[in-house]
């Protein structure tokens, strides 16, 4: 019949030590506790009934970070016991609620204790290891590629792709682009970093998504979501999740921080949401699932009556709706995944689908994003063209201070440092969170405080002041131990090896001259 793909996309930005409610760490636990336990419980479920090529998952290296971080290990402990706590609290109230969110707390908290507490990567390479998904990487902070210059973008690319494979043991084929944010060009970069493939937002391929397609005389294949099926589950207007019968994301439990109500009405207010009822919401979920799979089904029947061969779907969500935002999500994941290939539906990863043959001819692809307008207007809009401004001031600044440092034989742990403030600054999430006013106070503070920090070391470099360079990189590092191996010296300018083409050129970390 075809070929089915689901690319789920993890990524939080850094939020350790950076504040905790109700932006901070806790959103970091949320997702964690609701959306990276139980997605990867289903995972294993359907490992243990001899599944393989289940899905293809990203795991940004910035979130990778965080869930190996002993300090998130520690606290996400803690804040699995409060859980707990907060049921108890939720009894009098609430006592049928209590007991069952007391049930979910009390699994996770062993589920985290015998299985994820040396992080995520032992998690993560057990199901790699066993083919039962495909990893994708990414950039180090999840960048907007199109924005930065050239030596920066390759640089954060690289030491994305060298961090997962210290965490997981092997560098990744395929990438999701941060925001799927796409320029001509970038698909140089990644073949140079040895990225095989890529997801793009369908209208980059004027919505052609049945196959995947080399990009522009290169090997690197691109494939892209199928909005028509994509967004029956999650769209900017409608999708499943804001069914009646599903758990309410939005409305608390303002005393305990639970959540009682379901949807009952797009209209309706807090106060007069129903309780949420679990009976219901499980059947809402076999509705859907069923209602996705026809979907998938009527979709690859209609791509072979009109191209006379089997076509391919993809379809690709943050994880974090899974769970975190839609309370029923990992249910209904399992539902979808095993009907699939029970109504004869072909279900793999983007490299099975490689290897199934979905690849045809090349094609030159625009400049696209999965963003509102499917251009670069969420990360270059008006609303941001202060943010704009700064993160072109900390990758000049970044580029200048590598390139008038003395060359040293061992690392230089102050442009480290700086290195890994600018990315921090360079993270697509604060103009996202900004344009879609979204924690838009949280989100300026952050980015501002990223691009002083950037503007301190390299106003203190070229004035000499190394020791007080050194003091507070050593401060900014304490509070921002993302990447222990982001070696700055990568970024030291080389000659290109194409001079037709500097800005692309690429042949190593830190080539060229862009």
């Amino acid at each position: 019949m075809g070929t089915f793909c689901l690319v789920l996309h993890s990524h939080l930005p850094w939020l350790l030590r950076h504040g905790a409610w109700p932006v901070g760490e806790d959103w970091l636990y949320q997702a964690w506790a609701h959306s990276y336990l139980p997605v990867v419980e289903v995972l294993e479920r359907l490992a243990a009934r001899g599944r393989h090529d289940v899905l293809t998952l990203g795991v940004t290296p910035v979130l990778a970070a965080q869930l190996d971080h002993p300090a998130a290990l520690r606290s996400m402990h803690t804040w699995l016991a409060d859980w707990q706590l907060r049921a108890h609290e939720a009894h009098t109230d609430h006592p049928a609620l209590a007991t069952r969110e007391h049930r979910a707390a009390a699994h996770a908290l062993a589920t985290f204790e015998s299985d994820w507490c040396h992080g995520a990567s032992p998690v993560l390479r057990r199901l790699v290891d066993a083919d039962v998904i495909e990893l994708l990487g990414g950039p180090a902070t999840h960048p907007f590629a199109p924005l930065l210059p050239g030596r920066v973008r390759r640089f954060l690319l690289d030491a994305g792709l060298r961090d997962t494979a210290r965490r997981l043991g092997a560098r990744p084929g395929g990438i999701w682009a941060p925001e799927c944010g796409y320029a001509p060009g970038l698909e140089q970069d990644y073949a140079a970093a040895g990225v095989e493939r890529f997801l793009v937002d369908g209208p980059a391929l004027r919505g052609d998504t049945a196959a995947a397609h080399p990009v522009d005389g290169t090997d690197v294949v691109a494939f892209a979501r199928d909005l028509d099926v994509t967004y029956r589950v999650w769209s900017p207007r409608a999708g499943y999740p804001g069914a009646a019968d599903y758990r309410d994301f939005h409305t608390y439990d303002h005393a305990t921080g639970l959540k009682p109500a379901r949807v009952t009405g797009r209209r309706v207010a807090p106060q007069d949401k129903k309780p949420w009822d679990p009976g219901r919401a499980a059947a809402a979920v076999a509705r859907d699932a069923g209602d996705f799979v026809g979907v998938v089904r009527a979709r690859l029947e209609d791509l072979r009556a009109r191209r006379g061969r089997p076509g391919l779907v993809v379809t690709a969500f943050d994880t974090e709706l899974f769970g975190h935002w839609w309370h029923e999500g990992p249910a209904w994941l399992e539902a979808v995944l095993t009907a699939l290939p029970e109504a004869g539906v072909r279900v793999t990863t983007l490299r099975g689908a490689v290897e199934a043959g979905h690849v045809e001819e090349p094609v030159v692809l625009p400049a696209s994003s999965w963003g509102s307008g499917k251009d670069w207007r969420v990360w270059d809009g008006l609303a941001v063209r202060d943010l704009v401004a700064d993160n072109a001031d900390v990758a000049a600044r970044l580029l200048a201070a590598v390139d008038g440092a003395e060359p040293t034989v061992g690392r230089d742990t102050t442009l480290d440092a700086l290195a890994t403030q600018a990315a921090l600054a360079l993270s697509s999430d604060w103009a996202f969170m900004v344009t879609k006013d979204s924690a838009a106070h949280y989100a300026r503070r952050r980015a501002a405080q990223h691009r002083d920090r950037v503007r301190e070391l390299t106003d203190l470099l070229p004035a000499g002041r190394h020791a007080d360079a050194a003091a507070r990189a050593a401060a900014f590092a304490a509070q921002d131990d993302v990447f222990g191996q982001l070696d700055a010296r990568a970024l030291r300018r080389r000659l290109p090896a194409d001079r037709r083409h500097p800005d692309l050129a690429y042949s190593g970390v830190g080539s060229s001259t862009a």
